[in-house]
């Protein structure tokens, strides 16, 4: 019976780490990277850019800190966004806006 209560009492406590965990920031979405025209290459326009920082607050921070794209190479963004989007909802078209944006249209 004590075993039982000690199991209920660590999985609460590793879902209550875990619903705070999804309330965390590490970069304040006001302060994150905004594209603007001087930011569009070959591989991404302004639109592109604009959309893909919106899918990444949206569909990354839901859960975790968001981080400036400068916090990463685009070799490590993509191996980064690899490994998460299975994890959520976003389409193939999508992950392609996100990338653009974390890598700041150099892929």
């Amino acid at each position: 019976m004590r075993t039982k209560r000690y199991v209920l009492l660590i999985v609460t406590i590793a879902i209550l780490f875990a619903i705070e965990g999804c309330n965390k920031t590490n970069t304040d979405i006001g302060s994150l990277y905004t594209p603007t025209s001087a930011d569009v290459t070959a591989n991404a326009t302004l639109q592109e850019l604009q959309q893909g920082r919106t899918l990444y607050i949206n569909n990354c921070g839901i859960c975790h800190g968001l981080y400036s794209p400068d916090s990463y190479t685009p070799t490590q963004w993509k191996s980064i966004l690899s490994n998460m989007v299975p994890r959520t909802n976003m389409t193939s078209s999508q992950t392609q806006l996100v990338t653009k944006y974390v890598c700041r249209g150099k892929q």
